[in-house]
């Protein structure tokens, strides 16, 4: 299992741990990710993801996950989240 965001793609970033005395040892930085369960409103259905604590504060925010993916660009998308999108998105033209 990959430590990426599936709604944000936010993953591992790089530095240094840098000791008393100045010395550099390479490190990495994971995002906080946590496995949840989110409510689709238009498909009526609950999804479950791992999403990063920032990405669920950005899907709060916007109102929803039905709002947050119809805005998201979909390169940062994983391929679980852009499955969830085009349902939603073709739910809510058939409604229409």
């Amino acid at each position: 299992m990959s430590r990426v965001c599936e709604l944000t793609g936010k993953g591992p970033m790089t530095g240094n741990n840098v000791s008393h005395a100045n010395n550099k040892t390479r490190r990495r930085f994971l995002p906080n990710l946590n496995d949840v369960t989110l409510m689709s409103d238009t498909l009526g259905q609950s999804f479950r993801l791992r999403v990063s604590a920032a990405g669920l504060r950005s899907v709060d925010h916007r109102g929803g996950l039905d709002a947050y993916l119809a805005k998201a660009k979909d390169d940062q998308l994983s391929a679980k989240a852009l499955k969830i999108k085009k349902n939603i998105a073709k739910a809510a033209s058939a409604s229409a």
